[in-house]
């Protein structure tokens, strides 16, 4: 084989890997999940036993390590990471590739805490944006005998500027996101203003009406007063509803608990009947119960005050391997193929469920409700 055929070939195989890296962005990952993607692809693209990803912090330690090949018992048992000494620390100093045949062989190695495996040959390469040090990518023990070879450094090197992007743009994506709830909240604050600043006028005219009727006309006086009872009764409902939009998500408990509280809260707030059923034993990953809890809040906030609906139940469960979330009302429905998304929020909603790796469909039809169901891998 030619070099320039074996140097495309390198290439190639560093993009591959990759894109695992890249699908981890694109679908909405945290910044961490992502680090966790771009270890493993880079053990698998040079046949590492061990690989480790740390991000530098201001304080000559790491923010944030990540490693591969260490069972989660054993990085317990390691015990903290190195700070101002160690080949590690040495490597925060630098900024500078470095390929070793033996790490136990060079004037920083310090020796091993406990439980930490036995690294031998080792090569480390900086993850650069611009200037910047993003993280450093570390492998050990190459699985195949002879240790890291130039090309290896080269290919990690290479392998490293894809990874700068991956992690640009995940670190981009959650600043983004934290933007959307600060934009999410101010909506809910125009919307507490609009619906209830103006139940509330409208209750003081009505109280002042019955004040002026009470020694003249009884009768009416009773009517106006009735009607103060209402007003006051949905000012409560819709500033009840709108806090527990902006209050977060607490998720501590589980999902099937947290649904259970939001749906008596509501029912208790709304004339509306609000009911849960979802099966105890169904455990999601916290990022995925956060985004199913904020779309089913975005879907009861419709069925409640867009729907009219007299009944609304919201039922989580298992359909062939897949976690089933789904909001159904009997309210007045709406045609999906129409313009009242936006309006909605549908769009955000799937794009919440894409970005967890799940499919939302809406069923509705004008006079016949509305059923939004969510699919999630279990």
């Amino acid at each position: 084989m030619h070099d320039d055929d074996g140097l495309r070939g390198g290439q190639g195989a560093t993009l591959h890997a990759v894109s695992s890296a890249v699908l981890a962005v694109t679908r909405h990952l945290s910044v961490h999940e992502v680090l966790q993607v771009i270890v493993r692809a880079a053990a698998q693209l040079l046949d590492a036993r061990y690989a480790a990803l740390g991000v530098p912090d201001d304080e000559g330690s790491f923010a944030e390590f990540v490693v591969e090949g260490v069972s989660e018992d054993d990085w317990d048992r390691i015990g903290p990471l190195p700070r101002q000494h160690g080949m590690l620390a040495a490597m925060l100093r630098d900024d500078a590739p470095k390929r070793l045949a033996d790490i136990r062989r060079e004037p920083e190695f310090e020796g091993w805490p406990h439980a930490h495996p036995v690294l031998k040959d080792f090569l480390g390469v900086p993850i650069r944006d611009g200037e910047d040090v993003l993280g450093i990518v570390f492998l050990a023990n190459k699985r195949r005998p002879g240790g890291f070879t130039a090309q290896d450094e080269e290919l990690l090197t290479l392998f490293a500027a894809h990874a700068a992007i991956a992690m640009a743009n995940a670190r981009l994506y959650e600043h983004n996101r934290e933007l959307t709830v600060v934009a999410e909240r101010n909506r809910l604050a125009r919307e507490l203003h609009d619906a209830v600043a103006q139940k509330l006028f409208s209750l003081r005219l009505t109280a002042r009406t019955a004040s002026a009727l009470a020694e003249r006309d009884a009768a009416r006086t009773v009517r106006e007063l009735e009607q103060v009872e209402r007003l006051a009764a949905e000012a409560l409902a819709e500033l009840s509803a709108v806090i527990n939009e902006l209050r977060p998500a607490d998720l501590a408990d589980g999902l099937v608990p947290s649904l259970r509280k939001h749906a008596e809260v509501l029912d208790r707030a709304h004339e509306t009947s609000v009911r849960f059923t979802g099966d105890e034993a169904i455990v999601l990953p916290e990022e995925h119960e956060a985004v199913a809890f904020r779309i089913t809040q975005e879907a009861l906030y419709n069925a409640l005050r867009h729907a009219g609906a007299r009944a609304v139940h919201v039922r989580l469960c298992t359909e062939g391997g897949r976690a089933v979330l789904q909001v159904s009302d009997d309210g007045a429905g709406f045609d999906p193929d129409g313009d009242q998304q936006n309006g909605l929020g549908l769009a955000s909603m799937r794009e919440r469920a894409v970005s967890i790796g799940g499919r939302l469909t809406v069923g509705s039809a004008p006079g016949e409700g509305t059923t939004v169901r969510l699919e999630v891998p279990l």
